[in-house]
């Protein structure tokens, strides 16, 4: 039966064989050539894409109802006769 001195060297030999892989090289590389792309390509990120989606919501909510009070306002005028000078709003 093998020594545990003999077992940990080949352990170690086994751990620097697997950390020198060019496996893992390329991988590293496919990565960063990949992020480097998206970064010139200025995507937004999933997170800043939903607040930019809430906030669009919201403006929509908002312009609806000011577009309904405008509509309202526009029919109060016209039921007083529309031609007030200087009414105020």
């Amino acid at each position: 039966m093998p020594s545990a001195k003999l077992i940990d060297e080949i352990n170690a030999r086994l751990g620097e064989l697997f950390a020198a892989n060019p496996a893992r090289d390329i991988e590293r590389n496919v990565r960063a050539l990949v992020v480097s792309g998206l970064e010139r390509l200025e995507l937004a990120t999933r997170e800043e894409f939903d607040v930019q989606a809430k906030v669009l919501a919201r403006t929509r909510e908002k312009l609806g109802a000011l577009e309904a009070r405008v509509a309202e306002l526009e029919r109060q005028l016209a039921a007083e006769g529309g031609t007030g000078g200087g009414a105020a709003v």
